[in-house]
């Protein structure tokens, strides 16, 4: 499992702890709670780790908490936000929610609050990973055969969705067919004129995509994501792996990880 990020930033050593000792008594294991107590030592952290979710104070001497989110915004970093002040006036919510807080808590805050406000900051971190990662595995020729699925044949339709269900399984085309009541060769030419991909075209591109969500969204092992997408040895999936998107799942595992979670 992946460890995330919280990061608590408040120039007040007391407000700073305790909202620490809160979440350090709600926290599963799933975070890392960790705090800041300026503007400053936030950039410097975010430049060494991933900030997931960030409480930062709104009124703090030398840079102040809106000051720091447009600095990180700048800088390409983009945490959840939920900003905490001792100050209720509505020109700090609004310039707040305007660059994408999504919760505004006033001092003093009680722990329920606190815990259901970060709560919700981790349901729409998680939001954020799902929407990351559909964009990196995204497959175009995939894509414009799902775009065509209104105006496809009801048996093309049902024929792709077995294949999406059955990717771990041996597919063949006769299989399909049987399962569609076509005969294979009818199969196939439909498949091609309706899909704008042929049958084993798809199989093994949508066999990859899946291959690609498990590789970034997961800590399994190459082999037995092989074996999740329906090759037998993990040999020949690197290489049609490699065929498709250039480098290893290894490589890929490397260049993706970081920069979802």
């Amino acid at each position: 499992m992946v460890t995330k990020n919280i990061l608590i930033v408040d120039d007040e050593p007391k407000t700073r702890q305790g909202l620490q000792r809160t979440l350090e008594n709600w926290n599963n294991g799933e975070f890392t709670i960790l705090t800041a107590q300026s503007g400053e030592e936030v950039m410097r952290i975010a430049e060494s780790m991933k900030i997931h979710i960030l409480l930062s104070d709104i009124r703090m001497p030398e840079m102040s908490g809106l000051q720091l989110l447009k600095n990180m915004k700048e800088k390409g970093f983009s945490p959840v936000v939920i900003v905490i002040s001792a100050y209720s006036e509505f020109k700090y919510a609004q310039e707040a929610l305007r660059l994408g807080v999504v919760n505004y808590l006033l001092k003093p805050i009680g722990k329920t609050k606190l815990i259901e406000a970060v709560e919700e900051a981790v349901k729409v971190m998680e939001k954020q990973v799902r929407t990351g990662l559909i964009e990196k595995v995204v497959d175009e020729k995939i894509v414009d055969t799902n775009n065509k699925m209104d105006s496809t044949k009801d048996s093309i339709r049902k024929a792709i969705a077995y294949i999406d269900q059955h990717l771990k399984d041996e597919l063949t085309l006769k299989d399909v067919a049987s399962h569609v009541h076509l005969n294979p060769s009818y199969l196939s030419v439909l498949f091609k004129e309706q899909a704008n991909l042929n049958f084993s075209e798809y199989v093994t591109r949508r066999r990859i995509q899946r291959a690609k969500e498990l590789v970034i969204s997961t800590s399994l092992p190459i082999n037995e994501i092989a074996d999740e997408v329906g090759y037998k040895t993990s040999k020949y999936f690197i290489k049609i792996f490699k065929e498709i998107e250039g480098i290893t799942p290894s490589t890929y595992r490397k260049a993706n990880n970081e920069s979802v979670f």
